[in-house]
């Protein structure tokens, strides 16, 4: 069904919808089968399904909804790591060199420098907000691959697309973007020049927390034909309820975006007006450093706000005084979460900085509740 002249809520509603049939259901539940019978007939003969681990029902809904909203073609992973690990062994082999962010998420740093290394693969890191100007200068000549988060987590830097996709080719490298935080609603990366998207949708895509999902998408067919050899092979595949969950849940991805988008603002302005909170980000803030990138390129406002409190016991104090902020390390669900990132010693950060995901509260209710939190600190 063709939703690319809908408007965003329209576009996940109806992202992987069939024709009605009269009396079957709206929404199928998951396929769990592992092996579907043969008969006597060649294995895949007329479309038919062979083996869940490679092709079911239910994941190709996922990846045809997903696929659509991303605008290339689709595929699911057990998780964003597993997703990731195969934009990096898909695409590269010993000799060649990566670009990964300095300041992106650090397991993916972790994963480079743990096992890319021993194999072969050269390694240079850059952060987000200056990979511009290093692609300008020639820093990263030879480079296969170039891997960019924007905006980064956990510090909301932003970097320009396009410009960034001009360059990766003029030196011939692959570029794949992290669009985790923005989502397929929130920026296209494919569009914008980009020849990989790659996405944790544990966080708001799914958007519930009850879940572990990634995804990949491309345009080229050759690119896409060695992810899906990769993961086939490794077997980094879904099962059928989690997808079907995933399926499930990207309905409601307009109307969760734009609510905690809409406390986002809210809770931004309000730790950037208190004297205990200082170095607030969210790209959409007009004094904040990305506001000029992500005000053009994105198409809108995500919900994760980042800043510093004094100390790690004035983070402790915050959580403890307030009544809507829970702490947990992921983010893009429906409760508004606090992540000290410092005390997982993966980001250069300081010990009270915080990554504030806003859920789907009522706006009135957050920031009252947080108000009142950051009396807390001063007392």
């Amino acid at each position: 069904m063709s939703t690319n002249s809908h408007g965003d809520g329209t576009r996940v509603i109806r992202a992987g919808s069939t024709l009605p049939v009269s009396g079957m259901p709206m929404h199928n539940g998951p396929v769990f089968a592992a092996p579907f019978h043969l008969a006597d007939v060649e294995p895949g003969a007329d479309g038919a399904d062979v083996y869940a681990r490679y092709d079911n029902p239910t994941l190709r809904e996922f990846e045809s909804s997903v696929g659509g909203l991303d605008a290339g073609r689709t595929l699911a992973f057990a998780s964003g790591m597993a997703a990731l690990s195969a934009v990096f062994f898909g695409c590269l082999s010993a000799g060649q060199k990566l670009v990964i962010p300095a300041n992106g998420y650090f397991t993916g740093r972790s994963l480079a420098d743990a096992h890319l290394r021993r194999f072969g693969v050269e390694i240079a890191m850059v952060g987000t907000d200056v990979v511009e100007e290093r692609l300008r200068a020639g820093d990263f000549a030879g480079a296969k691959l170039i891997l960019v988060e924007t905006p980064s987590n956990p510090g909301l830097d932003v970097c320009d697309i396009p410009v960034v996709a001009e360059l990766a080719h003029q030196q011939g490298a692959l570029l794949a973007v992290d669009n985790t935080t923005a989502t397929p609603l929130g920026q296209r990366p494919l569009e914008l020049g980009a020849d990989i998207v790659v996405a944790s949708d544990t966080k708001a895509l799914s958007g519930h927390s009850d879940l572990l999902m990634g995804h990949v998408s491309v345009l080229d067919d050759g690119l896409f034909a060695s992810l899906k050899g990769w993961r086939d092979h490794t077997g980094a595949i879904p099962g059928p309820f989690e997808t079907w969950l995933a399926s499930r849940s990207i309905g409601t991805l307009d109307l969760r975006l734009a609510r905690q988008a809409e406390n986002a603002a809210a809770v931004a302005e309000l730790l950037a007006g208190a004297p205990q909170v200082s170095n607030v980000r969210w790209p959409w803030r007009t004094d904040d450093p990305s506001y000029p990138i992500a005000s053009r390129q994105m198409l809108r406002p995500m919900g994760v706000v980042s800043a510093i409190l004094p100390s790690a016991d004035a983070v402790a104090r915050l959580i403890a005084a307030s009544d809507l902020l829970t702490a947990a390390t992921s983010f893009g669900g429906l409760h508004t979460t606090v992540d000290r990132r410092a005390q997982f010693g993966g980001d250069s950060v300081a010990e009270g900085f915080v990554r504030i995901s806003c859920g789907c509260e009522d706006t009135v209710d957050l920031v009252q509740d947080v108000t009142t939190a950051l009396r807390a600190i001063t007392a």
